[in-house]
């Protein structure tokens, strides 16, 4: 077991769990589980760098993975929050959504200092770098920095340092996505709100470009959307739990939204046949335009999801008011 320096402080130990911890998980996997105050926790596999559980200071847990999913590597755990790296979608000889999300990952034990030093000490930096597998599919150096917090408040923040360490001097491009599957009490109560007026792409309809009409997003079958050109705050508004995910991003300008609806699921051996209607992905995301980095170049990409015991008739959060100060204006979008 280790921590964060728990303990350093003062004669007596501290009475309560360590803010991190090393421990195995299925199959013997490891992980990292980090706790703040009260009852808030998450948990982050080192096999994909994958967050599979933040759980709120009454212990519920906010993330959904699949009762099928199968932590057993080269299978990419179905839930929580892949990270899709060097590519989102399945194009060329990438496997689907590239392949950070079923490697291992090592304990960053050396990461180079962060702009803005963190309030918490529940954190867990990991570094992957590639493979001479990794290679020969995705011929590029690079050194991929994930560190995953959780603030005292219970928010959960995920920052990615991706830097192109090519010897040869060559850039590359990727494009990313967090895959963030959310808990959800019923598919039909969700609205996201935030993505009103904006152009996304259909991947149901071969990626045709549309113009989304709503008032918000409402849920009636099978969905699979980017969303493009999208503010920095999205809310996902569940009526019948009066809860509200707050989804912030940066460096991140679109937006993946996502639910298999009844026969996809059915279709999927690593999600139950009705598991459609307790989660959605609204996912972070860079995916329209790739990220081109020279050698020595660093992007960084980070999310910050919060969740807020409202809904959006009990005036306790007007969605309108958590996205309005990040909605881009009309002409600035292209």
């Amino acid at each position: 077991m280790s921590s964060s320096g728990a303990g350093e402080e003062g004669a007596a130990a501290p009475q309560g769990p360590l803010p991190v911890e090393h421990r195995k998980g299925a199959n013997g996997l490891d992980k990292v589980v980090l706790r703040e105050a009260r009852r808030i926790s998450a948990e982050v596999y080192l096999y994909g760098g994958h967050v599979t559980s933040w759980k709120d200071e009454h212990g519920e847990e906010l993330l959904f993975v699949s009762n099928k999913a199968i932590f057993k590597p080269p299978k990419a755990i179905r839930g929580g929050i892949p990270i899709c790296f060097p590519q989102f979608s399945n194009f060329g000889q990438l496997e689907a959504h590239g392949f950070a999300r079923n490697k291992i990952w090592s304990v960053d034990t050396d990461p180079p200092p962060f702009p803005v030093p963190i309030s918490s000490r529940a954190y867990i930096d990991l570094i992957l770098k590639p493979t001479d597998e990794d290679l020969k599919i995705w011929p590029h150096s690079f050194e991929y920095r994930l560190r995953v917090a959780l603030g005292p408040g219970g928010d959960l923040m995920l920052t990615s340092r991706i830097r192109n360490t090519n010897a040869d001097g060559k850039p590359f491009s990727f494009t990313f996505a967090y895959h963030t599957y959310f808990s959800i009490s019923d598919i039909s109560e969700i609205r996201v709100e935030g993505l009103e007026t904006l152009d996304y792409l259909d991947n149901l309809q071969d990626r045709a470009r549309f113009t989304e009409q709503g008032d918000a997003i409402v849920f009636e079958s099978e969905l699979d959307r980017i969303y493009l050109g999208t503010p920095s705050k999205i809310a996902i508004i569940d009526h019948e739990k009066k809860r509200t995910f707050v989804v912030r991003k940066g460096g991140l300008p679109d937006a993946v939204v996502w639910n298999p609806w009844d026969k996809k699921a059915k279709a999927m051996a690593d999600f139950g046949d009705d598991e459609y209607k307790r989660m959605v992905c609204v996912e972070a995301a860079a995916i329209e335009k790739a990220i081109t980095l020279k050698p020595g170049e660093e992007w960084t990409g980070k999310l910050e999801l919060s969740a807020v015991p409202s809904s959006y008739y009990s005036g306790q959060l007007d969605p309108d008011r958590v996205i309005q100060d990040s909605v881009v204006p009309e002409d600035s979008v292209s």
